[in-house]
């Protein structure tokens, strides 16, 4: 089976391990985004003698002519971000394909692992599903779930997430080489779904006015190598890279930002219901018992 391979970064490249390992699966060419800065894709290419091509524009005549010349039986897509227009994405006689990291119809979008730490899910998906003329809206082919524990953050789940994606994409694949899958339409999982925005500068900023779940979350969620939670003291930034429940800490209305204490490891601070210990921090600010930490 002929397949081109629309993929960028470190997603793809487990996926490209195990496809092209596969003899009876043949990548054609490689197209990368058009600002990708991945060398290991584009060594790939000059390794197994694979044709590379960037920039190009997906939906343009020239590309659509390209592409139609090397008569792939199938399109994948993993990380990339051109939008497949219905001309191009029916081009193959299996269609298009892509890879998602969220648990369709749920967690369309965008940076969905930190949405899915954010929102306290106990679980994430990963969907491959035919792409259409919506965003994250074809049918499924495969969708599998992990689990989600306290002792997880964004690092963990992203490395959970590139080893997950590559092994159902390439099963996906082989379903489809063999004809042997099912369309599950996502309407008939819920009629609504739901869709994530891209996260960006400055959504890193702690809000102090938040339980101590909500705070444990956001830190977990935007730990390395995401930004890393961020607040301010005297006009110095303070970064937060790891934050831990306390264990049977009582409710009671103080300040939200304080520091309570000092521990072994960090410091204890007050959030909205209790307190939580935040871990890791780095700052050239001299903190100390009392001080409030600047809310957003």
């Amino acid at each position: 089976m002929k397949i081109g391979y629309f993929a960028d970064g470190p997603w793809s490249h487990k996926a490209f391990e195990l496809l092209i390992e596969d003899s009876s699966l043949s990548i054609e060419f490689i197209v990368p985004r058009s600002d990708t800065k991945d060398e290991t894709l584009k060594n790939y290419a000059k390794k197994y003698n694979i044709d590379y091509l960037c920039p190009v524009k997906i939906n343009s005549d020239e590309f659509f002519e390209k592409a139609a010349s090397y008569q792939c039986d199938l399109f994948v897509s993993m990380s990339f971000n051109q939008i497949f227009r219905k001309r191009i994405m029916e081009l193959p006689p299996l269609k298009t394909i892509n890879c998602h990291a969220g648990k369709l119809p749920f967690y369309r979008g965008r940076n969905i692992l930190n949405w899915a730490l954010i929102n306290d899910e106990s679980e994430f998906g990963i969907t491959v599903h035919f792409i259409d003329e919506g965003i994250d809206t074809g049918d499924i082919i495969l969708q599998r779930s992990y689990p989600i524990s306290d002792q997880d953050d964004y690092s963990t789940l992203l490395e959970f997430a590139f080893k997950g994606c590559s092994e159902i994409l390439y099963d996906a694949v082989k379903s489809l080489q063999s004809g042997n899958y099912k369309r599950l339409v996502q309407t008939e999982i819920h009629p609504v779904g739901f869709y994530c925005g891209s996260r960006g500068v400055g959504d890193e900023m702690i809000n102090w006015n938040q339980t101590s779940r909500e705070l444990f979350n956001f830190v977990r969620a935007v730990c390395s190598p995401a930004p890393k939670a961020t607040t301010f003291f005297n006009g110095e930034e303070v970064t937060i890279n790891k934050a831990r429940m306390v264990k049977d800490a009582p409710v009671y209305k103080n300040k939200p930002g304080q520091i309570l204490a000092k521990t072994e490891e960090g410091y204890l601070v007050k959030t909205e219901d209790s307190f939580i210990e935040i871990l890791e921090v780095e700052t050239k600010a001299k903190l100390r018992i009392g001080d409030r930490l600047q809310n957003i």
